[in-house]
């Protein structure tokens, strides 16, 4: 955990050293050549471009601690930075350049927002892209399992201390009879799976990611989640 952590703290401070020196530098050059006030349409597309870097170990890691730096350390940090520069620039009466900065804010905090709300999906599509192969072997390297059950492993685990638990499994299907379910991300009771589950996802034919119920396992399936 702590090489992660400070991966992490690495990232954010490089991300927001890179932002003051090439704003700095820029601001220099052009303060040189031309001193008129302008919007740089180019800032927008760095906030976007920074957002997605530092929500890069969350896409690959997918570990709840990442997401709470992300949330309570990287995006106020980023975001308190923009700030500061579009208020000196308002100061000193550069109201385009200003008006960039904050687009930059906007841009950062939406593109924070929409990458936030789909962690769960980016990570495992992500995982999946990397160690696919590696998860296939474990899978398939299984006995037949008893009751007419699926193939399955561990997936994805998180929770706190007072919250509980929530597990995910990576389930082969080789009938593909989890497609409908994964196409509308469905909840409930399917075949080959003991209990209900919060949603089904389609990694790719015959594999699929069942995210079940808090407190719910796929040995304990009465813990939580409705009858």
């Amino acid at each position: 955990m702590i090489p992660l952590l400070l991966l992490i703290a690495t990232i954010i401070i490089l991300a927001v050293f890179a932002t003051v020196v090439i704003f700095t530098l820029r601001a220099k050059s052009t303060s040189k050549a031309n001193k008129e006030d302008r919007f740089n349409w180019w800032l927008p597309l760095f906030a976007a471009v920074g957002a997605l870097i530092l929500f890069l170990p969350i896409m690959i890691y997918g570990i709840d601690i990442d997401e709470m730096l992300y949330i309570f350390i990287a995006a106020p940090i980023v975001s308190f930075i923009l700030l500061i520069f579009a208020l000196i620039y308002a100061i000193n009466k550069k109201w385009l350049r200003s008006l960039a900065v904050l687009s930059m804010l906007i841009v950062y905090c939406t593109v924070s927002w929409g990458l936030f709300k789909n962690s769960r999906e980016l990570h495992w599509t992500t995982r999946w892209l990397l160690r696919s192969k590696e998860y296939k072997a474990k899978i398939l390297a299984q006995p037949n399992p008893a009751a007419g059950e699926l193939r399955h492993i561990e997936w994805d685990a998180w929770g706190f201390a007072g919250v509980g638990d929530t597990d995910a499994y990576l389930v082969f299907d080789p009938n593909d009879s989890l497609t409908t379910a994964a196409k509308s991300h469905s909840s409930g009771k399917f075949s080959g799976i003991p209990c209900k589950v919060y949603r089904v996802d389609r990694l790719e034919s015959h594999y699929y990611a069942v995210l079940f119920y808090t407190d719910t396992n796929w040995g304990e399936c009465n813990l939580a989640g409705p009858e």
